[in-house]
């Protein structure tokens, strides 16, 4: 499927490719790949609850503060929180933005490979074959209780509603 106008970069309309995500329903598996080019899915983070961003690339500005933020302030609020960060550029390039900028408290994965994610989760830009951005929470029983779906990919998310989202999914899902 494919969603025309719900995306656009410096103004110009994209395709989105797969279906949008929909809050409470259960979240689609997905397979990415690690620094290793490990498969990983969201079967690898069971029993925490999980924030996903999908970015076009770490190396943009927005990005860029957008990882450092969620990496110094999400993941302060609960030890049950799991910070996901996935985009399609190469394992090797994530490796290394991660280690320059020491990215430790967030997982980044790369959907280079099949557009797995990108499909799953409704973010695939056809045009450019990037992710659009949007940000996803999912909790410890694998349902969606928060989607962001950013229309101006060149923006960053709604930094205030996603931590006052991610806040109120912690307390509803106490260990």
């Amino acid at each position: 499927m494919e969603r025309k106008n719900v995306a656009t970069i410096n103004g110009d309309s994209l395709t989105l490719v797969g279906e949008e995500i929909k809050i409470g329903q259960y979240a689609p598996r997905f397979i990415v790949r690690d620094a290793n080019l490990s498969e990983k899915g969201l079967e690898n983070f069971k029993d925490k609850i999980k924030l996903i961003a999908s970015v076009p690339s770490l190396d943009t500005p927005v990005c860029d503060l957008q990882i450092k933020r969620f990496n110094d302030e999400a993941v302060s609020m609960s030890k049950d929180i799991q910070i996901i960060f996935i985009s399609m550029d190469l394992p090797f390039a994530q490796k290394r933005f991660c280690q320059t900028y020491n990215i430790k408290n967030v997982k980044v994965f790369s959907d280079h490979k099949d557009a797995n994610f990108g499909i799953n989760y409704g973010v695939l830009i056809k045009e450019l074959r990037l992710l659009s951005r949007a940000v996803f929470i999912i909790d410890m029983n694998d349902v969606v209780r928060y989607s962001q779906y950013v229309k101006e990919v060149s923006l960053p998310p709604d930094y205030a509603d996603v931590l006052k989202a991610l806040k109120t999914i912690i307390a509803q899902n106490p260990k």
